[in-house]
């Protein structure tokens, strides 16, 4: 057999500070260092909204739906739908229409599985307005959805034909008492 040689690694430490640049573990503080009093209900570390109003309910649950972007706001009007097909024909979107007649908005009828809704899909308006330069072709595209289904609600869309993805999408009409 061969005989086994044992050597013995050494690491030599040519700075003795860099030893002493870690506190050693000393174990647990104690809870004397925490405060044990309770502080009182003070209101005034709240965010505020920079009024005399501390908190304020943004949007009512019951009765209101919230559709799709904008739907915060009032309806708008013409001139400002057209503001916003301006914006996105600048961004080099495609525009295009669609409408639903039923709901307007998701809901779950057909499945109760998680991350399932119905009415996420709507109906297209012809074909997407590839080519569009100009918003007064969608509004006038608009105004003919609107006189073919006028109890339903129209969304315009932008779609980024070069990402494939759809960029911004929001309500142009509601039917009357939505």
């Amino acid at each position: 057999m061969a005989s086994i040689s044992s050597s013995v690694a050494t690491v030599s430490r040519t700075a003795p500070a860099q030893a002493n640049m870690v506190a050693p573990f000393t174990g647990l503080k104690s809870n004397a260092a925490f405060p044990t009093t309770k502080k009182a209900n003070d209101f005034s570390t709240l965010p505020s909204n920079g009024g005399r109003v501390q908190c304020m309910k943004v949007w009512p649950p019951l009765g209101l739906k919230k559709y799709e972007t904008l739907s915060y706001l009032p309806p708008l009007t013409e001139a400002q739908l057209a503001k916003e097909v301006d914006y996105l024909l600048r961004k080099k979107w495609v525009p295009c229409l669609e409408f639903e007649l039923e709901h307007g908005f998701v809901y779950r009828e057909n499945a109760r599985s998680p991350g399932y809704y119905d009415g996420r899909y709507w109906t297209m308006w012809k074909l997407p307005m590839f080519g569009c330069t100009d918003s007064a072709q969608v509004m006038k595209e608009l105004a003919e959805c609107k006189k073919e289904y006028p109890q339903a609600w129209v969304r315009i869309i932008g779609f980024d034909n070069v990402r494939q993805v759809q960029c911004i999408m929001f309500i142009a009409s509601r039917p009357d008492g939505y």
